[in-house]
């Protein structure tokens, strides 16, 4: 086993650990997401790999998490969304490693893909745009889940996936700039705080 498959692999144990508890912009540091963001780049640009190639999901789940991912966070006139950010590859490479995102974002696609076919006799991806917006609109809300529990396991794995689409798009390179952190800079002059007026 190389080095490098040793590093990659605790690198991204310690950022799917980091995410469980809390934002990525509060817990994980940006260096180590940086470089996931990297390797994605690096496979990205591979003539030899065609590609980026899912390290967990099958082709059918990584297309509805792309999917999942650009209703999260669309490209819009500002920046770019979650799939030029790579943020499905960024949740794809921490579950590949982490246990428990296999069994939260599997789950949640398999209940996703089942809860359709119930409701509309097809699977997310071939629904039309209306019941997809309809199911997901039933799952981006918690108060959901009081009206109807059976929409629990979902509205659980919508939060989850919400968080983490967040996480990748906000550590990528476009995140970064969409954000306009300049990172450390040196400040010849701070003035401290404004004066409070007399009341």
């Amino acid at each position: 086993m190389s080095a490098n498959f040793v590093s990659r692999r605790n690198v991204l144990k310690s950022l799917g650990m980091g995410v469980v508890a809390g934002s990525v912009l509060q817990v994980i540091p940006l260096e180590a997401a940086e470089y996931a963001h990297h390797m994605i780049e690096v496979e990205r640009a591979d003539p030899r790999s065609g590609g980026y190639t899912p390290k967990f999901f099958s082709p059918q789940q990584y297309k509805t998490l792309q999917m999942l991912c650009e209703a999260i966070l669309p490209e819009d006139a500002d920046s770019g969304g979650a799939i030029e950010a790579g943020a499905p590859e960024f949740i794809d490479l921490l579950t590949s490693e982490n246990p428990d995102y296999q069994l939260k974002l599997g789950g949640g696609l398999t209940w996703l893909h089942s809860t359709c076919l119930i409701r509309y006799g097809k699977e997310y991806l071939e629904c039309a745009p209306q019941h997809q917006k309809a199911i997901l609109d039933d799952i981006a809300y918690r108060k959901n889940e009081l009206l109807d529990p059976t929409l629990s396991p979902g509205v659980a794995f919508f939060t989850f996936l919400r968080n983490l689409t967040a996480d990748g798009f906000f550590t990528s390179k476009i995140g970064i700039e969409y954000l306009g952190y300049i990172g450390n800079t040196f400040v010849s002059d701070f003035p401290g705080c404004p004066p409070v007026p007399d009341v």
